[in-house]
């Protein structure tokens, strides 16, 4: 048991790794911008499951509350996540849960997986944009177009790529014995 949970909290530490180098990456688009860390909750669903991702995430945002520098633009402390980008990590948490959850149910579909990373993505849209509105004063319309609708062609690239990976790294992972 204690062997068991050592793996698993081991497994989920390393996720939380992955993150904070994915995503300080990030191309400027404006107050948005494109990073590869959502790409990296995707992959976590899939390679923890619902549970486990959603604790790397938070242990990722927890990293980045006290000040490291694992955010977008290499950035980090409270003032990132309560600022107008705020929503979007915040939103991470549910889209490693949504998404892991498919992934847990139906583990052997990737379609299941895709419409879960969907279904994900689009509540973090959600969170994150009413949150960008709340803290720019934007109207819903002038933050859709700086929030959600630039995004939209490479946040579906990321879903396909982790549909694509996420499946082979699932079943390495749970080969070699470092999750059940």
């Amino acid at each position: 048991m204690e062997v068991r949970k050592t793996r698993d909290m081991t497994v989920t530490a390393v996720m939380a790794a992955v993150l904070c180098c994915l995503g300080p990456l990030t191309i400027q688009i404006g107050p948005i911008p494109v990073t590869l860390a959502n790409l990296g909750v995707m992959l976590a669903a899939y390679v923890l499951g619902h549970k486990r991702s959603a604790a790397a995430v938070g242990l990722y945002l927890l990293i980045g509350l006290v000040g490291l520098p694992v955010f977008s633009g290499f950035q980090g402390g409270p003032q990132k996540l309560l600022g107008p980008t705020g929503g979007f990590l915040a939103g991470y948490l549910l889209l490693a849960f949504i998404a892991g959850w498919c992934i847990d149910r139906w583990p052997e579909s990737r379609l299941a997986g895709a419409a879960g990373l969907l279904a994900g993505e689009v509540v973090l849209y959600i969170l994150g944009t009413a949150w960008f509105v709340f803290q720019a004063g934007t109207g819903v319309g002038e933050a859709l177009a700086l929030c959600v609708y630039p995004f939209l062609a490479v946040d579906a690239a990321k879903v396909v790529a982790a549909t694509a990976v996420g499946p082979v790294l699932r079943a390495a992972v749970r080969k070699s014995g470092a999750l059940d």
